[in-house]
């Protein structure tokens, strides 16, 4: 809880397990790599929020994608253990980010001696993924998109309407007055607050893991983060939701990406309203790429590799077998 540290790998082949700073973008940010074998494919994932850094949580949940990927978590700039005071509000923008990315991955794939990479992204971390394999194909072997993001504007009324009904539903007047009193969006922090909190508490959010399981056990246990980096974790992910957010409300890609030149799996939770998907099949349906699948997770939400792990796990190895 003191010092940050990763577990070493028990393994017969050369395996790598690794917390570090690496130089991207300009600035230090903290990656953690870890796998059995470095010759299996390299897989890297986009984090959520914007700013849910996702390091202290992973590390739990991808014991057996350690086996056959070397998995790459990443803190993205201004959040996580990448967070730094230094960092101004003018640089956290979606073109920093992909610039980032890009720089992230170049940097991987050279380390490795890799031609290209799996990409794997989580809500906010789908606008990044879906991005970067518009812009730079050539890297990408092929990109996941969990709880994928497509239109924003679209999806927050999904999301808001789905979270309203299942209050009137269970007669709950203090969600209910709670959510009238936010559907004016101006002031989206607040309305942020309000109707995640209650999403989560409705079942739209996460069903297949608890709080325990998801937050305080890593708090207690995990030894990526300190438990000053857990503190820190909760600032900087709101200095990021703070900066991003208004520009991530733009985010149409039904509008500006209807095309992607890698194959294209998207995992969607049967109750994810957080970013809801119905959308993303909507999306999905549209999308022209080389090769496609829509992969269903029945007992999930919005966090499927942490409320499925087994399912994620296996459904990744499925198309690590189609890339062989």
């Amino acid at each position: 809880m003191l010092t940050r540290k990763t577990k070493k790998i028990q393994s017969n082949y050369e395996s790598v397990a690794t917390l570090e700073e690496v130089t991207i973008g300009g600035i230090k940010q903290w990656v953690l790599i870890r796998g059995e074998n470095v010759d299996n494919p390299l897989m890297l994932f986009l984090h959520g929020g914007p700013g849910t850094a996702q390091i202290g949580f992973a590390p739990k949940f991808q014991r057996d994608l350690e086996k056959d990927f070397v998995v790459v978590n990443w803190d993205q700039r201004g959040a996580g253990i990448t967070y730094s005071p230094a960092t101004q509000k003018e640089e956290l923008t979606i073109e920093t980010h992909l610039n980032d990315t890009i720089e992230l991955i170049q940097y991987l794939l050279k380390r490795f001696n890799k031609s290209k990479l799996i990409l794997v992204g989580h809500s906010w971390g789908t606008v990044l993924g879906t991005l970067t394999a518009q812009k730079y194909p050539q890297y990408i072997f092929c990109y996941i998109g969990i709880g994928q993001v497509v239109k924003m504007q679209e999806g927050e009324k999904v999301s808001y309407e789905f979270t309203l009904n299942k209050a009137t539903e269970s007669k709950n007047q203090k969600a209910i007055k709670q959510l009238h009193n936010v559907k004016d969006t101006s002031n989206y922090m607040n309305y942020l607050e309000v109707q995640r909190k209650w999403l989560t508490k409705l079942g739209g959010s996460y069903i297949g893991i608890n709080d325990y399981q998801l937050i305080y056990s890593n708090m207690l246990f995990a030894t990526e983060y300190t438990l000053k980096d857990w503190f820190t974790y909760m600032k900087a992910g709101k200095q990021c939701l703070e900066a991003l957010w208004p520009e991530v409300l733009t985010v149409d890609l039904f509008a500006n990406v209807t095309k992607l030149d890698v194959p294209v799996y998207i995992f969607a939770g049967r109750q994810d309203y957080q970013t809801p998907s119905q959308v993303a099949k909507k999306y999905f349906d549209l999308l022209e790429c080389p090769h496609k699948e829509f992969v269903w997770f029945e007992h999930s939400a919005h966090l499927l590799n942490f409320e499925e792990p087994e399912k994620f796990y296996q459904e990744c190895l499925k198309i690590k077998r189609q890339l062989a």
